[in-house]
Protein backbone atom coordinates (compact mmCIF):
# COMPACT_ATOMS: atom_id res chain seq x y z
CA UNK A 1 0.00 0.00 0.00
CA UNK A 2 2.91 2.39 1.15
CA UNK A 3 4.44 1.94 -2.56
CA UNK A 4 1.36 2.56 -4.31
CA UNK A 5 1.44 5.97 -5.94
CA UNK A 6 -2.32 6.28 -6.22
CA UNK A 7 -2.96 5.96 -2.15
CA UNK A 8 -0.77 9.46 -1.83
CA UNK A 9 -3.08 10.89 -4.89
CA UNK A 10 -6.10 10.17 -3.06
CA UNK A 11 -4.52 11.60 0.31
CA UNK A 12 -3.61 14.82 -2.00
CA UNK A 13 -6.87 15.05 -3.06
CA UNK A 14 -8.60 14.75 0.24
CA UNK A 15 -6.10 17.52 1.77
CA UNK A 16 -7.40 19.41 -1.29
CA UNK A 17 -10.70 19.41 -0.55
CA UNK A 18 -9.65 20.11 3.24
CA UNK A 19 -7.88 23.63 2.16
CA UNK A 20 -11.10 24.27 -0.13
CA UNK A 21 -13.40 24.12 2.74
CA UNK A 22 -10.74 26.03 5.11
CA UNK A 23 -10.53 28.54 2.21
CA UNK A 24 -14.21 29.58 1.58
CA UNK A 25 -14.62 29.79 5.92
CA UNK A 26 -12.25 32.66 5.16
CA UNK A 27 -10.70 34.55 8.74
CA UNK A 28 -12.60 35.48 12.07
CA UNK A 29 -12.04 38.67 10.76
CA UNK A 30 -13.77 38.69 7.64
CA UNK A 31 -10.43 38.95 5.29
CA UNK A 32 -9.64 36.68 2.49
CA UNK A 33 -7.76 33.93 2.15
CA UNK A 34 -4.04 33.96 0.20
CA UNK A 35 -2.47 31.02 -0.30
CA UNK A 36 0.82 30.91 1.51
CA UNK A 37 1.43 27.16 1.27
CA UNK A 38 5.01 25.57 2.07
CA UNK A 39 7.29 22.68 0.89
CA UNK A 40 7.36 19.94 3.43
CA UNK A 41 10.43 17.20 2.47
CA UNK A 42 8.18 13.88 3.91
CA UNK A 43 10.40 10.42 4.80
CA UNK A 44 9.61 6.83 4.11
CA UNK A 45 8.34 7.06 0.94
CA UNK A 46 9.36 5.74 -2.46
CA UNK A 47 11.58 8.32 -4.11
CA UNK A 48 9.15 9.65 -6.80
CA UNK A 49 6.05 9.86 -4.21
CA UNK A 50 8.40 12.09 -2.00
CA UNK A 51 9.16 14.94 -4.19
CA UNK A 52 7.12 18.07 -4.88
CA UNK A 53 4.61 18.03 -1.50
CA UNK A 54 3.71 21.28 -0.30
CA UNK A 55 1.77 21.59 2.39
CA UNK A 56 -1.62 24.12 2.27
CA UNK A 57 -1.81 26.70 4.60
CA UNK A 58 -3.35 30.47 3.79
CA UNK A 59 -2.64 33.97 5.15
CA UNK A 60 -5.28 36.82 5.92
CA UNK A 61 -5.38 39.80 3.58
CA UNK A 62 -6.70 41.92 6.36
CA UNK A 63 -5.01 40.74 9.71
CA UNK A 64 -2.06 38.85 8.63
CA UNK A 65 -3.36 35.76 10.75
CA UNK A 66 -2.49 32.40 8.95
CA UNK A 67 -4.78 29.54 8.75
CA UNK A 68 -3.62 25.88 8.19
CA UNK A 69 -6.10 23.69 7.46
CA UNK A 70 -5.83 19.62 8.31
CA UNK A 71 -4.30 17.26 6.61
CA UNK A 72 -4.56 13.68 6.52
CA UNK A 73 -0.63 13.20 5.04
CA UNK A 74 0.80 14.71 7.83
CA UNK A 75 0.46 14.01 11.55
CA UNK A 76 1.58 17.51 13.80
CA UNK A 77 5.09 18.13 12.62
CA UNK A 78 6.65 14.77 11.67
CA UNK A 79 8.71 14.46 9.17
CA UNK A 80 7.44 11.12 7.86
CA UNK A 81 4.11 11.24 6.34
CA UNK A 82 1.32 10.15 8.44
CA UNK A 83 0.11 6.70 6.61
CA UNK A 84 4.18 5.40 7.53
CA UNK A 85 3.16 6.64 11.14
CA UNK A 86 0.32 4.49 11.75
CA UNK A 87 1.50 1.59 9.57
CA UNK A 88 5.64 1.48 11.09
CA UNK A 89 3.96 1.65 14.58
CA UNK A 90 0.80 -1.06 14.27
CA UNK A 91 3.70 -2.96 12.55
CA UNK A 92 6.28 -2.90 15.64
CA UNK A 93 3.56 -4.91 18.13
CA UNK A 94 5.70 -7.92 18.76
CA UNK A 95 8.04 -6.50 17.66
CA UNK A 96 11.26 -8.78 17.09
CA UNK A 97 14.95 -7.90 15.86
CA UNK A 98 14.08 -9.21 12.58
CA UNK A 99 10.86 -7.12 12.09
CA UNK A 100 12.90 -3.96 13.77
CA UNK A 101 15.03 -4.21 10.97
CA UNK A 102 12.61 -4.71 8.50
CA UNK A 103 10.90 -1.47 9.22
CA UNK A 104 14.31 0.58 9.26
CA UNK A 105 14.64 -0.85 5.74
CA UNK A 106 11.30 -0.20 4.21
CA UNK A 107 10.39 3.01 6.13
CA UNK A 108 14.36 4.28 6.92
CA UNK A 109 12.94 4.91 10.12
CA UNK A 110 15.62 4.15 13.46
CA UNK A 111 14.81 2.33 16.63
CA UNK A 112 14.47 5.33 18.61
CA UNK A 113 12.20 6.87 16.35
CA UNK A 114 9.83 3.49 16.54
CA UNK A 115 9.68 4.14 20.37
CA UNK A 116 8.78 7.75 20.18
CA UNK A 117 6.08 7.08 18.21
CA UNK A 118 4.57 3.97 19.97
CA UNK A 119 5.03 6.17 23.19
CA UNK A 120 2.93 8.91 21.10
CA UNK A 121 0.12 6.33 20.67
CA UNK A 122 -0.21 4.88 23.82
CA UNK A 123 0.47 8.11 26.31
CA UNK A 124 0.38 11.22 24.34
CA UNK A 125 -2.43 10.87 22.27
CA UNK A 126 -4.24 8.60 24.92
CA UNK A 127 -3.91 11.79 27.70
CA UNK A 128 -4.84 13.66 24.98
CA UNK A 129 -8.21 16.44 24.85
CA UNK A 130 -8.79 15.23 21.37
CA UNK A 131 -8.90 11.64 22.11
CA UNK A 132 -10.80 12.10 25.49
CA UNK A 133 -13.63 13.90 23.50
CA UNK A 134 -13.59 11.32 20.74
CA UNK A 135 -12.94 7.73 22.29
CA UNK A 136 -16.75 7.89 23.41
CA UNK A 137 -17.51 7.80 19.71
CA UNK A 138 -16.08 4.36 19.91
CA UNK A 139 -18.13 1.38 21.47
CA UNK A 140 -16.82 -1.05 22.58
CA UNK A 141 -13.96 0.81 23.31
CA UNK A 142 -10.58 0.73 21.68
CA UNK A 143 -7.60 -0.54 23.78
CA UNK A 144 -5.52 2.40 23.78
CA UNK A 145 -2.11 0.18 24.48
CA UNK A 146 -2.70 -1.42 21.04
CA UNK A 147 -3.08 1.75 18.76
CA UNK A 148 -2.78 2.36 16.31
CA UNK A 149 -3.51 -1.43 15.41
CA UNK A 150 -6.69 -1.21 17.37
CA UNK A 151 -8.06 2.15 16.23
CA UNK A 152 -7.55 1.26 12.87
CA UNK A 153 -9.36 -2.15 12.79
CA UNK A 154 -12.51 0.58 13.88
CA UNK A 155 -12.30 2.41 10.40
CA UNK A 156 -14.61 -0.09 7.43
CA UNK A 157 -13.36 -0.77 4.09
CA UNK A 158 -9.82 -2.39 2.28
CA UNK A 159 -6.63 -1.73 4.22
CA UNK A 160 -6.06 1.36 1.98
CA UNK A 161 -10.01 2.59 2.64
CA UNK A 162 -9.67 2.20 6.31
CA UNK A 163 -6.15 3.83 6.33
CA UNK A 164 -7.36 7.10 4.63
CA UNK A 165 -10.28 7.00 7.15
CA UNK A 166 -8.05 6.85 9.98
CA UNK A 167 -5.85 9.52 8.60
CA UNK A 168 -8.70 11.81 8.17
CA UNK A 169 -10.02 10.86 11.50
CA UNK A 170 -6.82 12.38 13.00
CA UNK A 171 -6.31 15.15 10.42
CA UNK A 172 -7.57 17.96 13.05
CA UNK A 173 -4.36 16.73 14.88
CA UNK A 174 -2.57 18.09 11.95
CA UNK A 175 -2.99 21.72 13.05
CA UNK A 176 -1.29 23.92 15.06
CA UNK A 177 -4.21 24.94 17.46
CA UNK A 178 -5.09 21.31 18.05
CA UNK A 179 -1.88 19.61 17.65
CA UNK A 180 -0.92 17.45 20.37
CA UNK A 181 2.97 17.60 20.81
CA UNK A 182 5.33 14.93 21.53
CA UNK A 183 7.18 15.82 24.63
CA UNK A 184 10.30 13.65 24.33
CA UNK A 185 11.27 15.48 20.47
Amino acid sequence: MLVDERFYHVQAGIDAELAAAARSAGCACSGVLHSARYPRKPRGLPNDVGRDVWRASFCCASCRRRTTPPSVRFIGRRVYFGAVVVLATALQQGLSPWRARRLRDLFGVSAQTLARWRAWWTETLAESAFWKAARADFSPPVAEGAAPSSLLERFAGAGHEALAALLRFLSPLSTPSDYVPDRRR
